[in-house]
């Protein structure tokens, strides 16, 4: 009995420990939550085989034993040293906000393939082709401004 007892408890904690390896490290669905939750269905298995008794004891233990790990993880400082911390301050500005109207004039910067890279006014912004693909440094003029969408054709 002892011997089958400390099979179930190895079997429970090793999946404990992938599970929560699964939650809190490892992205998405992994060979380690695969594998926990083989060790806990094996486990529990193996558990109700020696008796309904010591099964019941086992699936409630080791439900309290996930529990208690899981919200001491949460709460635990460990995870700062992993965890991403930057804030992210900045924000998209309108190509209106930046002062690029119809009428304006630049120069591509890259191919628009309908899309690419255009300095206007001094400003790199990005630039949509009306109709046709548009070499790099090609005179380009603005005919639309829509959001941030800067709508050009090459410059008459």
């Amino acid at each position: 009995m002892i011997v089958e007892t400390l099979i179930i408890a190895f079997l429970m904690m090793v999946a404990i420990v992938l599970i929560l390896l699964e939650i809190f490290m490892l992205p998405g669905i992994t060979v380690a939550g695969v594998g926990g939750f083989l060790f806990a269905a094996g486990s529990l298995i193996y558990a109700y085989s020696v008796s309904t008794l010591v099964g019941h004891v086992t699936l409630v233990v080791s439900l309290l034993v996930f529990a208690a790990s899981f919200v001491w993880l949460l709460r635990s400082k460990s995870f700062n040293r992993v965890a991403l911390k930057a804030d992210i301050d900045s924000k998209l500005m309108s190509s209106r906000d930046l002062g690029i109207m119809p009428g304006d004039e630049g120069l591509t910067l890259s191919r628009l393939a309908p899309i690419g890279k255009a300095r206007i006014n001094g400003i790199t912004v990005e630039a949509k082709s009306v109709d046709e693909l548009i070499d790099e440094n090609t005179p380009v003029e603005v005919i639309q401004v829509d959001g941030y969408n800067v709508i050009v054709r090459i410059k008459n």
